[in-house]
């Protein structure tokens, strides 16, 4: 059976933490917690399950991901944001993968609840997201936002079939304040890279976004939290492009 290191970066997570640590129990073999200065309980919980416990500054989600994979003591890795949870049936799954792995790398779809709400549209599920790998084949992506795990070339990837389950956000106002973030980011990193944004990018990118969430993906039947996450991608959409072509402008 092969040995599994569970990494979760963290800061301020006191609501979330105790959640995700629980829910692998009896899969790890270790468990890492990289903390980026926490002024709430997050250390004491995770002291509580004894986890390893490092304060690393924050350097980008990539690079905290990165880190923490470096520090753990098996190859095998497990990584997961601590709003985030596994059912007992991807542990079941997880645990076939330690008995007899068949793969060098692992994906998982992902299950969001908002604001209490089980999200099974608008593009939000199936999610996919690779959190199991072998760490000597691949790498995390040093982006600044919507950093991922990229498997080697010739990585054998496989696919499990049960849910892990993300808190995503309690309000749709801690989700405004997440789009307002992280647009910034996405712009920064994209005008960096050269890109502008017209008028008819920012005008349209919105108005799509909204109808393929809200209708071809059927966003509708998610009821109203339905509506607000696909009235709030659109917003995202065009917060993201406006902030491109101002980035962009004053670059020139």
């Amino acid at each position: 059976m092969i040995r599994l290191s569970v990494i979760v970066i963290t800061y301020n997570e006191e609501k979330n933490l105790a959640r995700c640590l629980e829910s692998v129990a009896g899969i790890a073999d270790e468990l890492v917690v990289v903390d980026s200065a926490s002024t709430d309980s997050t250390p004491a919980i995770a002291r509580s399950y004894n986890a390893r416990f490092i304060d690393h500054p924050f350097e980008g989600y990539a690079r905290q991901k990165m880190f923490a994979t470096a520090q753990a003591t098996n190859d095998w890795v497990l990584s997961l944001d601590a709003d985030e949870e596994l059912t007992p049936a991807l542990k079941a799954a997880i645990l076939a993968v330690k008995n007899q792995p068949t793969c060098d790398v692992y994906r998982m779809p992902r299950l969001t609840n908002y604001c209490g709400k089980w999200i099974k549209h608008c593009g939000w599920y199936p999610d996919y997201q690779t959190r199991l790998y072998n760490r000597t084949r691949g790498e995390w992506q040093d982006l600044k936002v919507h950093e991922y795990w990229k498997p080697a070339a010739d990585a054998r990837v496989g696919m499990l079939a049960a849910d892990l389950l993300h808190y995503s956000f309690d309000t749709i106002g801690s989700h405004l304040n997440k789009i307002n973030k992280y647009t910034e980011l996405a712009a920064q990193a994209a005008a960096a890279r050269g890109k502008t944004a017209g008028i008819a990018k920012i005008i349209f990118s919105p108005l799509w976004h909204f109808i393929s969430e809200y209708f071809f993906r059927l966003g509708f039947l998610d009821g109203f939290y339905g509506f607000v996450i696909c009235r709030l991608s659109a917003y995202s959409a065009f917060l993201k492009y406006t902030r491109i072509r101002e980035y962009s402008r004053r670059q020139r």
